[in-house]
């Protein structure tokens, strides 16, 4: 009897997320049998589940390695790569960071830890209806889509989570260890974009703040 691993190979969705309905479709046939392949595929450690309904082959059935940021765009639809992570990958803060951290749609914060896949924070943020992917782009990396924020709407995320107030340029630079000319470099056209983005008044001064600072010196 053909293996559902064999089954997602021949349909080519080995290097994808799938979902339930997919491998459904894929079985044919009663529920029972579709549940019998998967059990058996769960069991041989060929298929990890990420959360009821989503699954992933093993790395050995992959043609790459599947991509945190893109397993976190899944667990949560509509969710987007920022804070330290999305810094950490433009390479605007030296640190590697070991947990992937999203911002999410909603108001209830999660975390998911798994210790084949990784671990994943959720946050949610106030943000203005309509400017939730403001500043975000699409990335591809080994075959596979993510969303991840541009640096400076990373940054400002971050000053949002941790409700910081406004201290001077020498805060970022030497307590996010962000470049100083890597801070200068963000435009006064994304600054005034991001001033539309938040709904609360403490991140729209340090926006301000900042376009002050880099511009008017």
């Amino acid at each position: 009897m053909q293996t559902l691993t064999n089954m997602i190979i021949e349909h080519g969705l080995r290097d994808r997320i799938i979902r339930i309905s997919q491998l459904s479709s894929l079985v044919g046939g009663s529920e029972g049998r579709l549940y019998g392949l998967l059990n058996r595929a769960l069991s041989n450690g060929e298929l990890l589940r990420l959360q009821r309904g989503l699954y992933i082959l093993a790395d050995r059935f992959r043609r790459n390695q599947a991509h945190p940021f893109s397993l976190a765009n899944a667990l949560i639809p509509g969710s987007y790569i920022s804070f330290e992570t999305a810094l950490s990958f433009h390479n605007w803060i030296p640190e590697h960071v070991l947990t992937t951290a999203c911002v999410v749609p909603g108001r209830k914060s999660q975390k998911y830890v798994n210790e084949k896949i990784g671990n994943f924070s959720f946050h949610p943020l106030a943000i203005n209806k309509g400017c939730f992917l403001e500043l975000v782009n699409r990335h591809h990396v080994d075959g596979q889509t993510m969303l991840i924020a541009k640096p400076c709407r990373a940054l400002m995320d971050l000053i949002c989570l941790r409700k910081i107030d406004w201290q001077g340029m020498g805060w970022q630079s030497e307590g996010l260890r962000i470049d100083s000319d890597l801070l200068r470099s963000i435009t006064k056209k994304d600054l005034k974009i991001l001033m539309h983005v938040y709904k609360h008044q403490r991140i729209k001064s340090f926006i301000r703040s900042m376009i002050e600072e880099i511009y008017f010196d």
